[in-house]
């Protein structure tokens, strides 16, 4: 299986498909990660962890989240906290990676890594920091994945066993947003999703 687009919330063949553990209905061929948004927590509840456990554990499943930290939006830091504390204990359990939305809050993010030490890849999501983020977080060892909307220097430097793309919530094709970072990287489109198998393949244990 072959993955290249590593989140979307669009049902499709080749991605990694967001769902919320609540309505989690696979669909036979398709990959998919499953968490609790940090916008969603004020509906939060015990009977929601119990979905997102349940569905967690599918084999359709290949990573936890999006879950995260979000100064701007959401419940408070420190509840948003604890239940991505939860999500990272769960995917230290099932040995799945973890899906990042972070919104103002790398800084927390970077200690939480560094406090927690997991032994499952954790991926940020739709990155779009500058170069020296983007650099903080590579020295940390997470991947960035990078969307439609991209720091262009930010997306030469990631190396290539770091670096994913995603359509998330665009509706763009894949093979456009792949395009565009090819072209800033200056590569060919065929190349960088070679790279781009390689690393997911590794990266969602998948079979290819």
């Amino acid at each position: 299986m072959t993955i290249t687009d590593c989140h979307t919330h669009l049902e499709a063949e080749g991605a990694v498909v967001n769902v919320s553990p609540r309505y989690f209905a696979p669909v036979e061929g398709h990959c998919y990660s499953v968490g609790i948004h940090p916008w969603d927590l004020a509906e939060a509840d015990e009977e929601l962890w119990q979905c997102l456990v349940e569905a967690a554990t599918s084999p359709h499943v290949v990573a936890l989240g999006e879950t995260g930290l979000d100064a701007l939006k959401g419940p408070s830091l420190d509840v948003q906290q604890r239940w991505f504390e939860r999500h990272v204990a769960l995917s230290e359990e099932l040995q799945k990676p973890l899906i990042i939305h972070c919104v103002k809050a790398h800084h927390l993010i970077l200690a939480l890594h560094a406090h927690l030490r997991p032994t499952q890849p954790w991926v940020m999501h739709g990155f779009r920091g500058k170069p020296a983020l983007a650099q903080q977080l590579l020295d940390a060892g997470l991947y960035l994945s990078l969307g439609p909307r991209f720091n262009e220097e930010t997306a030469r430097l990631i190396p290539d066993d770091c670096l994913l793309f995603e359509s998330d919530d665009s509706g763009l094709p894949i093979d456009d947003v792949a395009a565009r970072l090819a072209s800033v990287r200056g590569i060919p489109p065929s190349v960088l999703l070679t790279h781009s198998t390689r690393t997911t393949t590794a990266l969602f244990a998948l079979s290819q």
